[in-house]
């Protein structure tokens, strides 16, 4: 795997880490591990970082029930991502402008409530308007993971429930045209 290089730096990044509240990442330079960005763009624990297929953006997931886009050059933040419910898990769409995010209620929470509140769907939101248009079912428990298919023609979704599952998108989702 080749490291990122951040644009107007001499060395290769090799560490971006969580603090210990896991609510910031820190970028160092090897091997002094000297810092060079500091990044809290959220306000509760980030559960996932996942890089865009390009390489130019990535999305954290967070437990302030957002996801959030930055810009991989500059680590400037570009987009949020707000649901109801904490986030677990966001990724980049390699052949859209779709993010999907998956989360819902804490696990120690989900055996008292319904999976219609615990809010256990896989959502869909547009990457430049910020808007949901998609929701998908079928977990039990929350969504820990989330991944696009390199083809973008499927995503993958493991759960707390202990399933993984697979989504094929139909036709439509290929059609789908957003209107702003």
């Amino acid at each position: 795997m080749k490291p990122i290089l951040l644009q107007g730096h001499e060395r290769s990044i090799t560490q971006i880490k969580y603090n210990r509240e896991g609510d910031l990442f820190t970028v160092a330079k090897d091997p002094s591990g000297e810092v060079l960005v500091n990044v809290k763009e959220h306000s509760r624990q980030i559960n996932d970082i996942q890089l865009s297929r390009d390489m130019t953006m990535f999305v954290t997931a967070s437990k302030d029930n957002t996801a959030k886009l930055f810009d991989s050059t500059t680590l400037e933040h570009q987009k949020t991502f707000r649901t109801e419910r904490p986030v677990n898990s966001a990724a980049l769409s390699p052949n859209y402008d779709h993010v999907v995010l998956g989360g819902g209620q804490e696990a120690m929470d989900v055996t008292t409530t319904s999976t219609r509140i615990g809010k256990f769907e896989a959502r869909f939101f547009h990457l430049a308007f910020e808007e949901e248009f998609g929701r998908v079912k079928g977990h039990f428990g929350p969504i820990n993971s989330v991944a696009f298919h390199p083809d973008g023609k499927s995503y993958s979704s493991g759960g707390e429930d202990g399933y993984v599952r697979i989504h094929y998108f139909d036709p439509q989702y290929f059609e789908f045209e957003f209107e702003a």
